[in-house]
């Protein structure tokens, strides 16, 4: 076998070199035209839903809590949580959760626990109402809605006087 000169083992890594550079070149040229179709045919996502509405939604339910403020303790009352729950030790020589209101990124959140521990207070829910739950005892709302605030306020009374009757409260 014939060792090979310097010159051609230079020669070799030279070529070499073009060949790859005219790959590398093409390639890179094919993935931007891609890149530039596929921008163009993107899918375009749903705008974010407003938010400027969402403090008013959250005043108007926090109202609803906030008759229950004298029997109840108010753990977190900031901006964007209103949380109650029961001042005596109930379960496991802890306070229960009463209710709750949060301000999310895409709607307000309101939690009322006696209608995850009360099946027959599940099922004075409304269809309207049931569309606004999540999980067993959260509700999410966008905007005010002055009926099912009512529905709500109601649920909330009857579950005062369930843990009235428990003796939590």
């Amino acid at each position: 076998m014939r060792r090979m000169a310097q010159g051609d083992r230079l020669f070799s890594v030279l070529r070499l070199h073009r060949i790859l550079t005219y790959v590398w070149k093409g390639l890179s040229q094919r993935i931007l035209l891609k890149k530039k179709k596929t921008t163009s045919l993107r899918k375009k996502t749903a705008p974010a839903r407003s938010a400027k509405d969402f403090p008013a939604v959250f005043a108007a339910l926090k109202n609803i809590l906030t008759p229950y403020e004298k029997r109840l303790s108010v753990v977190r009352y900031k901006p964007e949580f209103y949380y109650l729950e029961t001042v005596l030790p109930c379960d496991k020589g802890k306070p229960l959760h009463f209710g709750a209101v949060r301000l999310g990124k895409n709607y307000v959140s309101y939690y009322l626990m006696p209608v995850y521990m009360d099946p027959p207070l599940q099922k004075r829910i409304s269809p309207e109402l049931r569309k606004r739950m999540q999980g067993k005892s959260c509700f999410n709302f966008t905007e005010i809605d002055p009926i099912l605030f009512r529905e709500l306020a109601a649920l909330t009374r009857s579950g005062f006087a369930g843990f009235r009757d428990r003796k939590y409260i």
